[in-house]
């Protein structure tokens, strides 16, 4: 929130949230989809998109080819409400494991701790959105107060957890979908991290410093004298031990990105 000074008179504030919220979707799947897919993408980009819901489903998800699967999120997918469709995979058993950006995880929180985001526009005046105290994602808006009380749950968590040594980022997001069921119970049926806890999904993190989960573990090593710390080798000693075990891998790619590289 801006700084203003004592007796400075308040602006006026704009009704910036007033878009309808944004929800959780869970796709439930249908046979017109199936023929929306064979038969109505038929060239460009239509066609490849279906292609891959071809080699998806035919290649990796047939039990004789015994297939593990990795799926790597990058972008702004949660805050747009696409995580309820990471969920959707995690419990019918599509994916074996995921590896997201931090920024994913940290606003999937926002929908765990049940705080609104609202659909907005992009062309909003920036300085203004500042000046009233709210959050942009492109055209998602929100009070810049979900952003410190995420961050407040995410430190008292790391205090509760008693985590006190090198762990790996599926550690880490473990014990926080644990966290969140015992405080939220049920919202493993809309939180990305809540459910992967509750379908023994891990959930790897590539860059964990670039995200507010991250530089919130770094305040609380400095703070608290505390030992945590995450250790990117186990991360990829774990992935490698999952790829070593398979019979054959495959992978679902959103976004590219770091999770991609990693």
């Amino acid at each position: 929130m801006p700084h203003r000074s004592p007796g400075a008179p308040e602006k006026p504030r704009h009704n910036h949230l007033s878009g309808k919220p944004i929800r959780y979707y869970r796709p439930k799947g249908s046979a017109d989809l199936r023929q929306l897919i064979d038969e109505g993408f038929q060239a460009f980009n239509a066609a490849r998109l279906g292609e891959a819901c071809r080699i998806f489903t035919d290649k990796m998800l047939l039990p004789e080819h015994d297939t593990t699967i990795g799926l790597t999120v990058a972008g702004a997918l949660t805050p747009a409400g696409l995580g309820g469709c990471m969920v959707e995979l995690m419990e019918r058993g599509l994916v074996d494991f995921v590896i997201s950006t931090g920024a994913n995880l940290y606003h999937d929180l926002h929908y765990a701790l049940n705080f609104t985001l609202h659909r907005g526009s992009p062309f909003v005046d920036d300085v203004q959105l500042y000046e009233d105290g709210v959050i942009r994602i492109y055209d998602v808006l929100f009070p810049a107060t979900v952003l410190l009380e995420t961050d407040a749950y995410i430190r008292d968590f790391l205090v509760r957890s008693g985590l006190n040594g090198p762990v790996s980022t599926a550690e880490l997001h473990y014990a926080l979908g644990l966290d969140l069921m015992a405080r939220q119970p049920g919202c493993e049926q809309y939180s990305v991290v809540a459910a992967a806890a509750a379908t023994g999904v891990p959930i790897f993190t590539s860059s964990p410093g670039d995200s507010s989960i991250g530089m919130n573990i770094a305040f609380h090593e400095l703070m608290n004298d505390s030992r945590l710390m995450i250790d990117p080798n186990k991360d990829v000693n774990e992935v490698c031990a999952f790829i070593l075990a398979g019979k054959k891998n495959g992978c679902v790619i959103l976004g590219g990105g770091s999770p991609k590289n990693f």
